[in-house]
């Protein structure tokens, strides 16, 4: 399942240049992704509350910039999944503005319990993200 969601840049998101700060993109990812989440079904406060609770964490994130965001442009964080491990989901996410590629990304998030040891997902969450 690929999901699309659309971010405006703003001043707060650029450096000094007016191009959008490198780590900006790891917040609009982050919102890719939640968004992806919730449309998917994955309800977060549901998971929490749960017995035992899971909370999703981001295992690992790898970016490769190919090109350069400015102030007001409009983007599109596309996220896709990738695959499933036993306690591990690979999401691959790319940044668009209109036809440019402008960041590709890799991202493995897994659930966790209150303690911080990976959980296998249940099988609610497995269906809703394979």
């Amino acid at each position: 399942m690929s999901f699309r969601f659309d971010i405006r840049l703003y001043f707060e998101d650029t450096d000094f240049t007016g191009r959008v700060y490198h780590g900006a993109y790891v917040r609009f990812l982050e919102r890719g992704r939640t968004e992806w989440l919730r449309v998917a079904g994955i309800d977060h406060a549901e998971l929490a509350n749960r017995t035992p609770p899971l909370f999703f964490t981001l295992r690992s994130l790898s970016l490769t910039f190919h090109a350069p965001a400015m102030i007001d442009d409009l983007i599109t964080v596309v996220s896709t999944s990738a695959g499933e491990r036993r306690v591990a989901f690979l999401v691959e996410q790319t940044v668009w503005r209109g036809e440019t590629k402008l960041v590709t990304g890799m991202a493995e998030l897994c659930l966790i319990d209150p303690a911080g040891r990976p959980m296998r997902p249940p099988q609610g969450v497995r269906d809703a993200l394979s």
